[in-house]
């Protein structure tokens, strides 16, 4: 029997599932300005990627990598999901995020389609 599947499955599930609340608290704790994090986060586990003998092992770190940079994208958009009032904002940056709602022209809940709009213009 080959349990590298399985293996490679339950790591990708445990990776998932710490990267996403890790990504909420970041946001929270630090703005999207800490993006950096996960991208160097990102660049080591590819180049452990690159080096591991292991087939398994290299995977899972690449796994790790791409999880990494998939989380730089969220924290982006986390903002955004304070900012309409889905996630709860930092009492601490209260002021930043008045200014970006006032940026952006946002009520606290704007439809989807009129924040497209004004984050493109």
């Amino acid at each position: 029997m080959n349990f590298s599947g399985i293996i490679v499955g339950a790591a990708v599930f445990l990776i998932i599932g710490i990267c996403h609340p890790l990504v909420i608290k970041m946001e929270y704790h630090w703005g999207k300005r800490s993006w950096w994090v996960l991208c160097l986060a990102g660049l080591v586990f590819a180049a452990g990627s690159l080096f591991v003998a292991d087939t398994v092992w290299s995977t899972i770190a690449g796994a790790a990598a791409f999880s990494c940079f998939w989380g730089i994208h969220e924290i982006l958009s986390q903002e955004m999901r304070v900012l309409r009032g889905w996630f709860p904002e930092n009492p601490a940056r209260h002021d930043y995020y008045e200014r970006r709602r006032n940026e952006l022209n946002l009520e606290k809940f704007p439809s989807h389609k009129n924040l497209k709009n004004k984050l493109q213009n």
